[in-house]
């Protein structure tokens, strides 16, 4: 395992609260040895003009769960984690439902954490691939 905070779905669901990632309606479902898996609405709140998925909706749950997957594997209150890079490869749309993301390590070091996010459908359609660079500093 991975983690040096022991992960609680419940606990790192709250801790979201009144935030962007509560705002779109995203959570985290699972927490396994070397992975998040969230989940995410495909409706007013995270669609485009045309009703597809916003390709920055999906760019916003990739960014904030590999975020919240560094300071789990941070576990230091005095650390800064903050996220300096982030792309996505928009594969396919979706127009209803739910999107599912899985997030793991690519790289996790001392003061530079990369993180790949795949996001699927609820038919496991791919449809986006992202990768988060994330800066810890003091």
């Amino acid at each position: 395992m991975i983690w040096k905070v022991k992960p609680d779905v419940e606990v790192i669901n709250n801790f979201n609260k009144d935030t962007l990632v509560a705002h779109l309606g995203i959570e985290i479902v699972e927490v396994g040895s070397d992975f998040i898996k969230s989940k995410m609405p495909v409706d007013h709140r995270t669609r485009q003009p045309m009703g597809l998925l916003h390709g920055g909706a999906s760019v916003v749950l990739s960014e904030s769960v590999g975020s919240m997957a560094s300071w789990l594997v941070t576990a230091d209150q005095t650390k800064n984690i903050v996220g300096i890079e982030v792309n996505a490869n928009h594969l396919k749309s979706a127009k209803s439902g739910f999107v599912f993301g899985i997030t793991k390590p690519i790289r996790i070091g001392r003061t530079l954490h990369v993180w790949n996010t795949e996001i699927y459908d609820e038919d496991d359609n791919l449809l986006c691939v992202s990768r988060l660079t994330v800066m810890v500093s003091s």
